[in-house]
């Protein structure tokens, strides 16, 4: 997303390669996309961090360096979880997927709570920890 791109930016290759690994074998790609619609959604987002990212704006959109293709599921996210509040979870099962793979921004909040939230709902969990990255890498390396 274009509003991580300083931190996402130095993952992107590992990123790409796990995408492409991914198509080259059939494996469905998505992508998450956390913003924000309306006061209704904030959640304690707004609180904790001051502000949100308002959906519409550029910052809100995909990287294009992330290649996201019209056959790749893109899932709108409004807290840290891919799962709560969208319909990720049935569409995996629809596809038959019972691993996911966890690649991208920010490792100790989006990424951390996703993966946990997928072990929760009976998921095999694979962390790509050169393809996810956030701010400070001590909070990278405890994740």
């Amino acid at each position: 997303q274009v509003y991580f791109k300083e931190i996402a930016t130095p993952i992107l290759p590992a990123i790409r390669r796990t995408i492409n690994s991914c198509r080259d074998q059939n494996i469905p790609v998505v992508y998450t996309r956390h913003s924000h619609r309306d006061p209704s959604d904030y959640g304690m987002q707004e609180e904790w961090w001051n502000s949100v990212i308002r959906d519409g704006t550029p910052e809100a959109e995909l990287m294009p360096e992330v290649d996201k293709r019209a056959t790749d599921k893109l899932v709108h996210k409004h807290t840290y979880s891919g799962f709560y509040d969208t319909d990720l979870e049935q569409y995996l099962r629809e596809q038959g997927k019972s691993e996911v793979i966890i690649t991208g921004v920010v490792t100790n909040l989006c990424c951390e709570t996703t993966a946990r939230d997928a072990f929760n709902r009976g998921f095999r969990v694979f962390f790509s920890t050169d393809a996810t990255a956030t701010e400070n890498e001590d909070f990278h390396e405890s994740t």
